[in-house]
């Protein structure tokens, strides 16, 4: 796609921050690819245990959903996936300072790399355009998020599917309303803003 096309209607939230060239949009895709990464690994960190239940609280999930949505199906499929690289690889900013496969939480990770790639995609098709659309894209990344992670969580812990669900689910429904509701505001906010 060319800049020019890419600036007469930009699909996402990145595609209005210019680039001259091809090669210096290769830099500014890695750079957003990156930033993407870093932001999700540091919401991680704002995490707050759960009784109950092996997953906290954490800022993650919105971080990746806005990562997906202002960036797009590409770059913030690459973002994510960055992410769950580096954590996998050692690197300690998955919830609470994790790293590595195979943990509790793990699905979760998982299923934010599929929820940022298809948030991504609505919002190229103006899912982040108003504050009912983002909701509509807010609630099915969430939902993907759980879709993946829910069921991971049962395999990996042994809890039964309803077990799975009153540890893994039914304690975030709150929170996940309220960053969809933050969402909501930011994402049609700056879109109002940026075409002035």
């Amino acid at each position: 796609m060319s800049t020019a096309a890419v600036s007469s209607r930009p699909g996402v939230l990145a595609d209005l921050l210019p680039a001259q060239s091809t090669a210096r949009a290769r830099v500014r895709d890695a750079a957003l690819v990156i930033g993407g990464a870093a932001l999700t690994g540091a919401a991680a960190q704002l995490a707050v245990p759960v009784p109950g239940s092996p997953v906290p609280v954490t800022g993650q999930t919105f971080a990746a959903l806005l990562v997906g949505t202002a960036l797009g199906t590409g770059r913030g499929f690459l973002s994510l996936a960055l992410y769950a690289l580096a954590g996998v690889a050692g690197m300690p900013w998955f919830a609470q300072g994790g790293s590595g496969a195979g943990g509790a939480s793990f699905g979760y990770v998982l299923g934010l790399l599929l929820a940022a790639t298809v948030t991504g995609a609505l919002a190229r098709r103006g899912g982040d355009r108003s504050v009912l659309r983002t909701a509509g894209t807010m609630v099915v990344g969430s939902a993907l998020v759980y879709a993946v992670g829910v069921p991971y969580l049962a395999a990996v812990t042994g809890m039964s599917a309803a077990q799975a669900i009153a540890a893994g689910l039914t304690p975030f429904l709150i929170g996940d309303a309220l960053k969809a509701a933050l969402a909501m505001g930011v994402l049609p906010t700056a879109w109002r803003f940026l075409k002035r």
